[in-house]
């Protein structure tokens, strides 16, 4: 099987219209070469244009060397969502099973991340994210909104504090990290006085490039500290997620403390990562199409509309993992075989043109239909999706309300992505305030 590494290019300040977007320009990888996937994520949208033109399941290889199945196309990856012959039970991986998944394996802690929602399927999935789902229906989300526009507001006091003699500052550091972690935080009972371990901590869990040797040791200190919480809270329950799911139950069958500790931190990680890029990759988008804002600006667009293409055009999460097959799944003229593993590249898929016309690779703020996948689909469609559409419908408007003459404080191609295949997150984002 031959191979088609990705090399360096553009980061998220891309024009809409990416070069290599089109199936025919999406570069020299053979007809059924397998695609390695760059754990240094150097030209994002030229890597899912590769994978797009494989066609709807295209042979890829992760960080380590692991060959896996993703499927790349709209309508194949909503049908696959809610095939029951995928389950996210890692058991029923034939390389787990044979042994050739290392416990270091720099992505082990995505693809067995514990007894949580993310992990089972049929009646114990529904039973762990019908506990968890209770504190973000849509009506509790929106009961967290004056709480949200409060943390919005002292943030956006502390970014202009926060910026040099020039109004420069990183909006992702200062704004966009800050709000979701706070918000999630609160929401599960985590001291502020832990963002900057778990900052430091995330950026070793999400990364491609975290050496072997150091992958245990990150996944055991975040055990400890999630850990330490939940005992906290059995000892003095507060009013937050993690006290309430030690004290639900089901007919008196309560969760495991196990089970507590793998939702914690399951909520904390999706809680906070893929809203910081919701927000930073809409901010980057508008600041890099001045076309598209103008029509915000007049009242052509709605932020519902931004937050919505920002979702498609630039998901925040690249590739989740893994989906086993328990038998054989045909999809088109190709077959993921039992017991082997399928991702889905929601960054890829996000540009289908089957799905989204013939300007799916353009930024179009007045798109409609936006029928996208960004936040899953089925019976593991992300439960947090409502809280990071509110959080970024408070933050966005907030921010520019504030800051109108904000700008790039870098040329875009200067904008580049962290190393983490899952994870389409920028390093920095430089603005100047203006005046």
């Amino acid at each position: 099987m031959t191979s088609c590494p990705v090399t360096g290019g553009a980061g998220a300040g891309e024009s809409s219209k990416t070069p290599g977007d089109a199936a025919g320009e999406a570069g020299p990888c053979p007809a059924g070469g397998r695609i390695v996937l760059d754990p240094l994520v150097r030209d994002l949208a030229g890597e899912g244009a590769r994978l797009r033109a494989a066609g709807p399941l295209a042979e890829v290889e992760l960080p380590g060397g692991v060959p896996v199945w993703a499927v790349t196309h709209h309508a194949e990856a909503r049908r696959l969502l809610t095939d029951a012959r995928l389950v996210k039970d890692i058991g029923r991986w034939g390389a787990w099973q044979r042994g050739e998944i290392p416990e270091t394996w720099s992505m082990i802690g995505l693809a067995d991340p514990g007894p949580s929602m993310l992990t089972f399927d049929g009646a114990e999935h529904r039973r762990l994210r019908t506990l968890a789902a209770q504190a973000l229906t849509p009506r509790r989300v929106e009961e967290m909104r004056p709480r949200i526009e409060a943390v919005a507001a002292e943030l956006l006091d502390e970014l202009e504090a926060a910026a040099d003699a020039r109004g420069r500052v990183d909006l992702k550091a200062h704004f966009a990290y800050r709000l979701p972690m706070n918000v999630v935080s609160e929401l599960m009972g985590i001291d502020a006085a832990e963002h900057p371990r778990l900052r430091s901590l995330y950026d070793a869990f999400f990364s491609s490039v975290t050496p072997p040797e150091q992958v245990q040791a990150v996944i055991e200190e975040l055990n400890g500290l999630f850990s330490g919480v939940v005992e906290e809270k059995k000892r003095s329950p507060g009013d937050d997620l993690t006290s309430a799911l030690l004290q639900a139950g089901d007919g008196g069958d309560r969760l495991s403390d196990e089970e507590v500790l793998a939702t914690l931190q399951l909520m904390i990680a999706a809680g906070h990562e893929t809203t910081i890029s919701l927000i930073v990759n809409a901010v980057a988008a508008l600041l890099t199409h001045p076309d598209q804002f103008a029509k915000l600006r007049a009242g052509e667009a709605s932020w519902e509309g931004v937050i919505e293409e920002t979702l498609r055009w630039n998901a925040p999460t690249t590739h989740v993992l893994i989906r086993f097959a328990t038998e054989d799944v045909p999809v088109g003229d190709r077959v993921i075989g039992e017991g082997e593993a399928l991702v889905v590249a929601y960054g890829a898929i996000g540009r289908d043109e089957a799905q989204h016309g013939p300007t799916a690779g353009d930024f179009d703020v007045t798109r409609s239909p936006n029928r996208h996948l960004s936040f899953g689909h089925g019976p593991h469609v992300c439960p947090g999706a409502p809280l990071s559409r509110l959080e970024a419908k408070i933050a966005l408007p907030a921010l520019f309300e504030r800051f109108p003459a904000l700008s790039l404080a870098v040329p875009a191609e200067e904008l580049r992505n962290k190393p983490a295949v899952t994870q389409n997150e920028l390093y920095e984002l430089p603005v100047l305030l203006g005046g």
